[in-house]
């Protein structure tokens, strides 16, 4: 089953899945191909803020990043932290590790981003994960025709501006849909 790559893409969870992991979720798709896909979650904050992992990886940072919540990027390896970022840091401080993946967007799972960042020299936007949302060959293309997913194209304002609460409708919206108005239902009463 052929499906357009949905890289740099927004999945949206249907109503349907709610009460399940993914429910009432919004996931950047880092990766798209014929082994399957690789994305981040970027609207559920966890109780951890951003100071506080750098004090438990030994690094020290300005108050700034005090109140910054760390995002729950989805189930798979959930102790491992990635950075997704703009790219305009980039240039100036050549972070080697990470992942051009277009758009003005980067990805990383290096140290070097956390530490520019704690200094106040990294990138101007950026969201902090701990794990990610993996498919298998063909898993998201079956649940998109299942209708488990709602699908539209990436948007840096909803990545990186967009209160967390508000972004799958706000993603949602750019497709003139309001999630708010969508039974968890199929079928007719």
């Amino acid at each position: 089953m052929a499906a357009d790559n949905l890289k740099n893409h927004f999945l949206l969870a249907m109503p349907g899945l709610a009460g399940s992991y993914f429910g009432a979720t919004l996931t950047y798709i880092c990766e798209h191909n014929a082994q399957g896909a690789m994305g981040l979650m970027v609207n559920r904050p966890t109780d951890i803020t951003l100071a506080e992992l750098l004090s438990q990886l030994g690094i020290n940072a300005d108050s700034t990043t005090a109140e910054v919540p760390v995002l729950e990027g989805g189930p798979v390896s959930g102790a491992q932290g990635f950075v997704l970022y703009t790219d305009d840091a980039n240039d100036d401080n050549n972070f080697p590790a990470s992942l051009d993946l277009g758009n003005g967007l980067m990805l990383t799972t290096g140290r070097e981003v956390l530490e520019a960042i704690a200094e106040n020299r990294g990138p101007s936007e950026y969201l902090v994960t701990l794990g990610y949302a993996g498919w298998a060959e063909g898993q998201l293309e079956q649940e998109i025709t299942e209708n488990s997913w709602l699908t539209c194209p990436a948007n840096r304002e909803i990545l990186f501006n967009v209160p967390y609460p508000d972004r799958v409708n706000k993603a949602a919206a750019t497709l003139g849909i309001d999630f708010r108005l969508m039974s968890g239902q199929a079928g007719h009463s």
